[in-house]
């Protein structure tokens, strides 16, 4: 039957037309969540560099989120106030308006009155320096009901520490360029180069760690010709340096008789172990420093957990240099904010990707959940302390935060 032969309706009095297949708008739920993000200039006398780039918040911008930068932020690390706005960024001359956005991103530990200008239940990036925390302001950081994160804690899909790495990377390298600088007369040095030429015996160089930051100090030393000696407690970790390096060097576990005769002998000494979260402790003994050779230079890269040398202190961008006992020691924490743009790439090559994956899942919580790497930098969740080590140290109960997202 033709279909202009069809019945105008059925049996029932529909149209032909309604038997045609329909077409159907469908809701279509968006579970993105976007973020108003706030980055303030850092107040801390030796910090120079800043958590995002220009190119790491235009990525965020262009996902929908605002980012808002206090005027002056990135000048430290050569970043201009325009470098921001030209990617979407909105400048901000007002210091308390970066703090009352979704997320504060800072690179240093926030101030009890940076805290006092948060909004509650808002979300903080940071590092986590316990020697510059205290219970004070874990309280505060409690009280206001926030959710902090440690950007050092943070682990990536092969269970390392993404920021830690980077930072140590950087810092391996530049403490030999510092060193060799201090060993030259322009810096006040005994005119030794760091490194050797024909004829010349080469320079000496010890390192106390067999990490990150103690296997790219080896690279670059090795690199200008010195002759390196590692120390570490673990030979595991020895082996990795060495098979890391490609080539065969001194090595040797912590023993004191062995180790004070390389220090007597070192121009140079690398200290890279660290001592955060209960770990062993190791130091070099004011003794030891005393029987080292006038002028030897010493990097001290743990001077902010406590120092790998009895005779280390804190010093700053102003005078990042003091000798004791005829010994130059470099002890500025933080070594990479003397390169704080290469630094600041580092920083935001990590937290970018981490803002925009949260912003994807719906939120803070559901990232939380799906990321074990990200959960384990969470060390407050909503004012409720969730990090044991923590926990111990202020005497604050805790609760783990894997029984605590069950509960919400």
């Amino acid at each position: 039957m033709k279909e202009s032969n069809l019945p105008p309706k059925n049996f029932y009095g529909i149209g032909r037309e309604a038997l045609y297949p329909q077409e159907q708008l469908l809701d279509i739920k968006d579970n993105n969540k976007r973020f108003s993000i706030g980055i303030p200039k850092e107040n801390h006398n030796t910090e120079t560099r800043i958590p995002l780039t220009p190119q790491g918040i235009g990525l965020l911008v262009d996902n929908g989120h605002e980012v808002f930068i206090e005027s002056g932020a990135g000048k430290a690390a050569n970043f201009k106030d325009t470098d921001f706005s030209e990617v979407g960024a909105f400048i901000t001359e007002t210091r308390s308006e970066v703090f009352t956005k979704d997320i504060v991103i800072k690179v240093t530990l926030p101030t009890e009155d940076e805290i006092g200008m948060m909004k509650e239940r808002g979300i903080l990036f940071s590092t986590l320096n316990l020697l510059g925390m205290d219970i004070t302001m874990v309280k505060r950081i409690m009280d206001k009901k926030l959710t902090a994160i440690a950007l050092d804690l943070l682990l990536d899909e092969n269970g390392a520490f993404p920021i830690v790495r980077s930072l140590s990377e950087i810092e391996g390298n530049l403490s030999i360029t510092l060193a060799s600088q201090h060993l030259s007369t322009i810096h006040g040095g005994k005119g030794v180069l760091l490194g050797g030429v024909t004829g010349i015996s080469p320079t000496e160089v010890v390192i106390l760690g067999a990490g990150t930051a103690g296997t790219f100090a080896a690279k670059t030393a090795l690199g200008m010709g010195a002759v390196v000696k590692v120390f570490d407690y673990s030979i595991a970790k020895l082996r990795e340096l060495e098979h890391n390096l490609g080539q065969r060097i001194f090595t040797s576990n912590l023993h004191p008789s062995v180790l004070s005769k390389s220090l007597k002998s070192a121009d140079v000494v690398i200290g890279t172990l660290r001592f955060l979260y209960g770990s062993r402790r190791f130091m070099v003994t004011e003794e030891l420093i005393r029987l080292m050779k006038p002028g030897t230079v010493i990097v001290d890269l743990s001077v902010d957990q406590g120092g790998c040398f009895e005779t280390s202190k804190c010093t700053t961008l102003k005078s990042p240099m003091f000798e004791d006992h005829g010994v130059k020691h470099i002890c500025l924490p933080g070594l990479s904010v003397l390169v704080p743009r290469t630094a600041s790439i580092a920083f935001s090559n990590v937290i970018s990707p981490i803002l925009l994956d949260m912003g994807e899942r719906g939120g803070i919580m559901e990232h939380i959940k799906s990321d074990n790497g990200f959960c384990n930098g969470v060390y407050i969740y909503q004012g409720i302390l969730t990090n044991h080590y923590i926990g111990q140290l202020y005497n604050i109960p805790s609760k783990d935060i894997g029984l605590l997202l069950a509960a919400f």
